[in-house]
């Protein structure tokens, strides 16, 4: 486990709500008046949290480029699960397994996003490999809304890997890419399910692709080649989401 710091009122409303046990303190910036920051205060003292208040200067050296907005809290972070983890993850949401994998986001603001977007989606696991990834920054949980603490995340040592034991439990496995001529709205998205999108500037990898049982496109009849990462992830979670509903 390690301590971080969360960032903005959004992320700390989140881990109070959450993951309490784990906020080990809060700063609020001194004079504040924001009422939303002086909730979080009143609820992190009920929760029997230390509340300190700061000079400004102090929450801007924790939040780095994050923006605070008046309120950090520091976070010690359950150690991230490992492709180990997957088969029991799979077993526990059964046909309703729904796993998002990213390959090469590295982008804070990409992969908040993303996670947001699989939290709303209710996503079993978000996979990223261990070496090319950003991690779980301050920047990063703003981004994600407090989605980075309601969703699994699997770093993964190997990627390639880590599919064949998606596979291994059941898993089919779709990647995104532009240049192929299957439609995601032609695919079979019910059941247990992985998406495997990759960074706007190489996509999924060859031996990643290589692994996927199907490599589909989202259709875009503009003028654009592709769309931002954590764009298409809603688009892609979200039509998983409609064919399970029947509509």
């Amino acid at each position: 486990m390690s301590e971080n710091w969360i960032v903005g009122i959004n992320p700390v409303e989140g881990a109070l709500n959450n993951d309490a046990e784990r906020v080990r303190e809060v700063l609020v910036e001194n004079g504040q008046r924001n009422p939303r920051v002086n909730e979080l205060a009143e609820k992190a003292k009920a929760l029997k949290i230390p509340v300190h208040h700061r000079p400004r200067e102090q929450l801007d050296r924790v939040a780095g480029e994050a923006r605070h907005q008046g309120v950090v809290a520091l976070y010690q972070a359950p150690a991230l699960a490992s492709e180990q983890d997957l088969p029991e993850l799979i077993e526990q949401a059964g046909s309703n397994a729904l796993v998002l994998v990213l390959d090469g986001v590295t982008d804070p603001h990409n992969l908040g996003a993303c996670l947001r977007s699989a939290a709303a989606a209710k996503v079993t696991a978000v996979v990223v490999p261990k070496d090319r990834a950003v991690g779980i920054t301050p920047v990063v949980r703003r981004a994600s809304a407090g989605g980075a603490d309601r969703v699994p995340l699997v770093a993964a040592t190997n990627l390639a890997r880590a599919l064949r034991a998606l596979k291994d439990a059941g898993v089919w496995i779709t990647g995104l890419a532009g240049d192929t001529d299957q439609s995601i709205y032609d695919i079979d998205l019910k059941g247990p399910v992985a998406l495997v999108l990759g960074s706007e500037g190489e996509g999924i990898r060859r031996l990643t692709r290589e692994t996927c049982d199907f490599v589909a496109k989202i259709p875009m009849p503009g003028t654009m080649e592709s769309l931002n990462v954590s764009v298409a992830t809603g688009i892609v979670l979200f039509e998983a989401l409609r064919q399970r509903s029947g509509r």
